[in-house]
């Protein structure tokens, strides 16, 4: 995957892969007018690789994180709101064509979709998306009204830097804590942290750790720091997690008492990537 990035003429900043949650998180930068043929190759190569088909029959394969697709979700990711025309556009134009070349239905969310969130479209799964598109009831805004065979959908949007964000808890929280946790801290529950998006999963790679794996939607509105405070007042932290890069104000005021897996996070900011 990443030398299809690179050979299309991105430059890969990041790479997260999780056999827990079963993803791969690819961080790039590319090119106004040229990203949008990045992302298609990246998408045919992850074709290629990818059969959520026979993966769906082995028993031994988690399924921890929700999604819909082989390439679940293709977010164009823009640094200011001068550059948020340009994204949009790669963005609409990346949706075209791996709906018309790859046969892969595509849809829209966030601002292109009228605000439309990721969770409308993949709460119920791929096979949930599927039962919509057959019925009628859901349609793409590119490629076929139906799911590929092997990588389903895709969803596409263009929006600014989201920190996805992982917090493990200590022993004795189980799933049922982490759960509970994530359904008082999200944007929806009692304590309502603006713009948060929070699950409760368990890390079978872990023994069965605990674990509560959120998006920031607004890093510069809710710090890391507040969501640990959050998550605190209800459970002991073990660790923390990046996916991806995140700006450098979301790290602010970091408590230094919670260690990062993978060590210091700095490499993961950002503008470090981007050598701004």
């Amino acid at each position: 995957m990443r030398s299809a990035f690179s050979a299309a003429g991105a430059r890969v900043l990041d790479v997260h892969a999780d056999p827990d949650h079963d993803r791969a998180v690819f961080s790039l930068a590319g090119r106004e007018g040229r990203l949008a043929a990045v992302l298609l190759a990246g998408a045919r190569a992850a074709l290629e690789r990818i059969d959520l088909g026979a993966a769906e029959h082995d028993p031994d394969r988690p399924r921890v994180h929700p999604h819909v697709g082989a390439v679940d979700v293709v977010p164009v990711v823009y640094l200011d709101d001068g550059a948020r025309g340009a994204a949009c556009a790669e963005a609409l134009v990346a949706g075209d064509l791996i709906g018309a070349e790859l046969e892969v239905p595509v849809f829209l969310y966030g601002a292109l979709a009228g605000g439309r969130p990721r969770a409308e479209l993949r709460g119920e799964g791929r096979r949930g998306l599927g039962a919509r598109l057959a019925a009628g009831e859901a349609t793409p805004d590119f490629g076929p009204a139906r799911l590929h065979p092997s990588a389903g959908a895709t969803l596409v949007g263009a929006r600014p830097p989201l920190v996805a964000f992982n917090l493990e808890l200590a022993p004795p929280a189980t799933l049922h804590t982490a759960r509970a946790i994530a359904a008082r801290v999200r944007e929806s529950g009692a304590e309502g942290l603006p713009g948060l998006r929070a699950l409760g999963v368990e890390l079978a790679s872990r023994a069965g750790a605990a674990q509560l794996t959120m998006n920031v939607e607004d890093p510069a509105r809710l710090t890391l720091a507040e969501v640990v405070s959050a998550v605190r007042r209800h459970a002991e932290v073990t660790v923390a997690e990046l996916v991806g890069l995140v700006p450098a104000v979301a790290l602010e005021g970091f408590p230094k008492d919670v260690p990062w897996r993978g060590g210091d996070p700095s490499r993961q900011v950002l503008e470090n990537a981007l050598g701004l």
